[in-house]
């Protein structure tokens, strides 16, 4: 598999602490991770390097703490390089999503990576979902083939009109595919912000809520650095009466055809993903869905 951690569709995608899209322009000077992100929650649990490029999140038995997007982005490529909060970290999530409310709305879009955290010597679960109008219940859940506490790992998404695909190193381990057909399963209509956030959830994270936070390990932090939205930026919601942007037109990489779907050596990464790693998918879960649902025929590769 590492022969095809790579991203063919990818021409020229940004490798820092920056952001491209429709409306960017050249800068001398390398953006902070501060240029693209504000805090949300208490700003003491936050800390950045020196050079401004990583944060540095903390959790610790009096609150955790996350960040948001300036923009929202409707379609695009979204990365991120992460390390998790290490040892032992049940009942620990970290989260890297996206959403279009910044209060969690009912009728929200959602698109999430979720990690969650485990006992010393076990591994982290990875947990994705999607919400189409405030409807999820599409989770997935992975085992890695690395630790994500030992180091910086890259989490990304592709989002466009036909498809959303999860990505681990460059690896794709979900896709989520949009029908020809009206729908209620994707979400294309809703902008969304890029959030992060660590928070104890130990009431379900890990082992179902059997396993508590051991907060003589903490504080827990969790590590940022890398942004990328090679994205179409659709300002902020107070900006969204002036319309669609003009890169809405379809014609960025992350919306042409070699974007829409997986290539041959792509799905070969995803079927090994889907033999070896997957812990549990909800298309397979008869007691929740006797039917599976719609979107479940529509992928590529099956675990």
């Amino acid at each position: 598999m590492g022969s095809r951690q790579r991203l063919p569709w990818v021409g020229v995608v940004m490798i820092a602490v920056g952001v491209c899209c429709c409306f960017s322009g050249a800068s001398a000077a390398e953006p902070s991770f501060g240029d693209n992100f504000e805090i949300t929650g208490a700003e003491d649990h936050v800390k950045t390097s020196a050079d401004g490029q990583t944060w540095y999140l903390y959790l610790d038995n009096k609150t955790g703490v996350g960040f948001q997007t300036k923009q929202r982005y409707l379609f695009g490529w979204f990365s991120m390089n992460l390390k998790l909060a290490g040892n032992d970290s049940a009942g620990v999530v970290t989260a890297y999503y996206m959403c279009s409310d910044v209060d969690a709305a009912p009728q929200r879009d959602e698109l999430d990576f979720e990690f969650l955290g485990n006992r010393t010597g076990e591994p982290y679960i990875i947990q994705t979902n999607v919400y189409r109008s405030g409807v999820g219940g599409r989770e997935m859940r992975h085992s890695l083939w690395f630790d994500p506490a030992a180091d910086f790992h890259t989490y990304s998404i592709l989002w466009n009109p036909k498809q959303i695909v999860f990505f681990v190193d460059k690896v794709p381990i979900r896709e989520y595919r949009n029908s020809d057909k009206p729908n209620t399963f994707f979400p294309i209509m809703k902008p969304m912000y890029v959030f992060s956030s660590i928070w104890n959830a130990d009431d379900w994270a890990t082992r179902g809520g059997l396993e508590k936070t051991d907060w003589t390990k903490a504080p827990f932090i969790s590590s940022y650095r890398d942004f990328t939205a090679d994205a179409c930026s659709w300002g902020t919601s107070a900006s969204a009466a002036a319309g669609p942007p003009s890169c809405a037109s379809g014609n960025s990489w992350w919306d042409q055809p070699p974007a829409w779907a997986l290539d041959d050596g792509q799905r070969e990464d995803s079927a090994w993903v889907a033999r070896n790693l997957v812990i549990y998918d909800y298309c397979n879960d008869r007691e929740r869905y006797p039917a599976p649902p719609e979107e479940c025929s529509l992928r590529t590769t099956s675990s």
